[in-house]
C-alpha cells in the first residue's frame, strides 16, 4: 500500500580477489568487521526494501584513493566515457558514492520515504544532502567528540547530549529521545530538524 514504510538501504562489504595483481584497481581495503586489510574491493550496494522484500538497485566496486594502496593494474581511458566515470567513482569516497547512486535511482524514477545506513556513512553533511533531496534519513550516529549537533541552542556531541538529559529508567525501551538540529550552515550549507533516539539493547 501507499502507507508502507519503504526505504533505500546502503551498505558495503569486502569483495576479495585472489588474482588481485592482474585485477584493475584492486587495492588494500579495510574491513571494519575483522579490523584488517584485505586485497580486492569494497562492494557498495544500494537496495530498496519495505521490510518484507529486498530488491538490489545499484552497486559500485570501491578501490582506494591512496595510490600506495592500489596494487592492481591501472589503465588510461578517455575521461568522457562511461568506463572512465566508473573508474573515477571507484576511487571516490564511500559517502560521495552514496549520493551518486541515490541521484541515479531518483533520476530513474525510483522512490522511497527513507534512506537507511550504518554509522560509517552517517555524518551531518551526508544527512543534510539527502534531506535536501526530499528524503528522510534513519541512521546510527557516530559517538565522536568531533561531530556535534545543535541541542537547546548549544553545539554538543552525542555523549554530551546524553549526559545532559535525564535518563528514562524502568522498562522503557527508549533511554533518550530528543529533538536536535543537524548540520552547520557555514559548512553544510543548511541545517535540518532531526531527532536522536537511544534505544535499550534487548
Amino acid at each position: 500500500s501507499d502507507q508502507r514504510a519503504d526505504c533505500f538501504v546502503f551498505d558495503d562489504s569486502p569483495y576479495s580477489r585472489t588474482g588481485y595483481k592482474k585485477t584493475e584497481l584492486a587495492a588494500k581495503v579495510f574491513d571494519h568487521v575483522s579490523m584488517t586489510y584485505k586485497k580486492g574491493f569494497r562492494m557498495m550496494t544500494m537496495g530498496w526494501t519495505d521490510g518484507s522484500s529486498f530488491v538490489p538497485i545499484a552497486s559500485s566496486l570501491l578501490s582506494s584513493k591512496n595510490d600506495q594502496n592500489v596494487i592492481g593494474t591501472t589503465k588510461k581511458i578517455n575521461k568522457r566515457t562511461i568506463a572512465a566515470k566508473r573508474r573515477i567513482m571507484a576511487r571516490s569516497k564511500g559517502t560521495d558514492v552514496v549520493i551518486q547512486l541515490l541521484d541515479q535511482a531518483l533520476k530513474a524514477g525510483l522512490t522511497a520515504k527513507y534512506v537507511m545506513f550504518d554509522t560509517w556513512f552517517s555524518n551531518p553533511h551526508q544527512i543534510v544532502q539527502i534531506s535536501q533531496r526530499g528524503l528522510n534519513v534513519i541512521a546510527m550516529v557516530k559517538k565522536s567528540s568531533k561531530i556535534t549537533y545543535e541541542f537547546e541552542g548549544k553545539r554538543m556531541n552525542v555523549k554530551q547530549i546524553f549526559n545532559a538529559c535525564k535518563k528514562r529508567r524502568g522498562r522503557s525501551r527508549y533511554l533518550l529521545s530528543v529533538p536536535v538540529k543537524v548540520g552547520d550552515p557555514a559548512k553544510d550549507g543548511a541545517q535540518i530538524d532531526a531527532r536522536i533516539v537511544c534505544v535499550r539493547n534487548r
